[in-house]
């Protein structure tokens, strides 16, 4: 890894699913990201489906746990770049530009992101040409987070 600090911040919007975070903060303690997580939660951080999912692998995690969105963007250094993303919005994932220390934001399992929060942020996709509704939290992000580490890191 090189530069300073963490290479991105994965920011989880009102999770609702405890296995869904677990598998996060697997994929950022693998990355070298950090994790937020936006209250309210679905779930409790202890919960046993919450262990089972992060396994040991919390102990590569900084995690960063905010009251509300307002709390979020009041902890935001104030070069913060902000993704929101959403199966609504135009721009593909692999056209952002992404930078070290850059914020990919990820909605709730039930219903993604507000319109309201993906109106206010430059908002991207994931490619789904299969169709569907959307992809698992986890996995949509964890190909955004390798994509955005492929193109900071250059893998």
């Amino acid at each position: 890894m090189t530069g300073a600090g963490p290479l991105l911040h994965l920011v989880l919007f009102e999770p609702e699913k405890a296995g869904n975070v677990g598998n996060v903060a697997r994929t950022c303690s693998v990355l070298g990201a950090e994790l937020h997580l936006i209250r309210p939660f679905g779930f409790h951080l202890h919960d046993r489906e919450f262990r089972r999912a992060v396994m040991d692998y919390m102990q590569g995690v900084t995690l960063h746990e905010h009251a509300s969105w307002s709390a979020f963007q009041a902890a935001l250094p104030g070069t913060a770049r902000v993704f929101a993303f959403s199966t609504h919005a135009e721009e593909l994932h692999t056209r952002a530009g992404f930078r070290r220390g850059d914020y990919l934001l990820f909605g709730p399992e039930s219903r993604g992101l507000p319109e309201w929060l993906r109106g206010a942020l430059p908002a991207l996709r994931l490619p789904q040409p299969g169709g569907g509704r959307s992809l698992n939290l986890a996995v949509a992000a964890g190909i955004a987070a390798f994509e955005a580490g492929r193109q900071i890191e250059g893998w």
